[in-house]
């Protein structure tokens, strides 16, 4: 089960996402029937840790075996989604992978699991001028902290 809760106010959303720059590129996807970007990643299930969360959803998502780094951002995000409000607890980590088989194309590719996701990868210059949510990232992705930082995020 995903820790996600609606209630009468929103929802509240446990995110795990992968932060995975390669060659000054970093890998974002988004669903088909969507334009904003966000990085890979997904819920968090009952009684799973959220590193290990993390690598099941790349498994299942990208069909690679990746190494998931230190913990970048704890971030509270608050949001609007479909005219609904979303409090959502967002652990990004680095990860890495040296699988070979793994698309580095310049274009967009789909999930494992069909092509109701779709990846990207995109250059680190590009970013601000995306629509890559939460926005903070646009600009955060060209430098990584060197400590994990806890954010919180507001977008009306």
């Amino acid at each position: 089960m995903d820790l996600v809760f609606r209630t009468n106010e929103g929802v509240f959303n446990y995110r795990v996402a992968a932060v995975w720059i390669r060659n000054g590129r970093v890998l974002l996807h988004r669903l088909h029937s969507e334009q904003s970007w966000s990085l890979p990643g997904g819920r968090v299930a009952m009684a799973e840790d959220s590193r290990h969360s993390l690598y099941r959803e790349l498994r299942e998502e990208l069909g690679i075996e990746a190494t998931v780094g230190e913990m970048l951002w704890i971030v509270e995000n608050f949001f609007p989604y479909n005219g609904t409000p979303y409090h959502e607890i967002g652990f990004y980590y680095r990860i890495e992978s040296d699988d070979p088989h793994f698309p580095q194309t310049d274009g967009p590719f789909f999930s494992k699991e069909g092509p109701r996701l779709i990846f990207q990868w995109t250059p680190l210059e590009q970013l601000d001028r995306s629509e890559l949510y939460p926005a903070f990232l646009r600009t955060a992705l060209k430098e990584l902290p060197a400590y994990t930082q806890h954010l919180v995020v507001r977008q009306e």
